[in-house]
């Protein structure tokens, strides 16, 4: 995702998601403030939208749901709502409290990186995700090369890094047990 900071006083979530509900554009919420999040480049959304497609497919008939971009996440230790590019929740899907369009349980998250948040991806942010009970793989795909990391719960608070950058390679998602080509992620890009 690609997020900017905005100039603003601390707001409370439940006044975040006042703004949020109202607004056409989507902001992350870090803590007290709200970062817009602008649209991405052609490769991230294709990336992103490859992968949501490889992720749908795979898991049809399959007790999960799978999200593309739009769809709010909270995590509450950290006090963070945000949209991950792409996350799979294993059913039943739990919501916030009070909330029915807000969910909490994510799996397996997707992030297509961007040049102005990859640190942020990487660092801050993955371990805000790691704060959810049951999330096990945790995907970055690089958008202008062929490089995918691969982030997989082995116990808790142990996580095992694999790095992809052959086109020739897949991807083992444990929280849900499919397999996925590199190739596929990248079909149609430019790089």
């Amino acid at each position: 995702m690609v997020a900017q900071l905005t100039k603003t006083t601390k707001l409370t979530p439940e006044e975040y998601l006042t703004i949020e509900v109202a607004s056409t554009d989507r902001h992350e919420y870090r803590n007290g403030e709200m970062m817009i999040m602008p649209g991405g480049k052609p490769n991230h959304n294709d990336i992103g939208g490859n992968f949501y497609i490889a992720l749908k497919t795979a898991l049809r008939k399959a007790p999960y749901r799978v999200f593309y971009a739009d769809q709010r996440l909270w995590l509450p230790d950290a006090q963070i709502y945000t949209y991950p590019d792409v996350m799979v929740l294993q059913k039943p899907i739990e919501l916030q409290t009070g909330r029915s369009d807000t969910v909490m349980n994510a799996v397996a998250i997707v992030e297509v990186l961007s040049t102005s948040t990859q640190d942020y991806d990487r660092g801050e942010k993955f371990v805000a995700y790691r704060s959810m009970p049951d999330f096990q793989d945790y995907v970055l795909v690089d958008q202008t090369k062929h490089y995918v990391e691969h982030h997989q719960k082995m116990a808790t608070n142990q996580w095992l890094l694999t790095v992809h950058t052959d086109e020739s390679d897949t991807i083992h998602l444990k929280s849900c047990n499919i397999t996925i080509a590199i190739a596929d992620l990248y079909e149609g890009i430019e790089l």
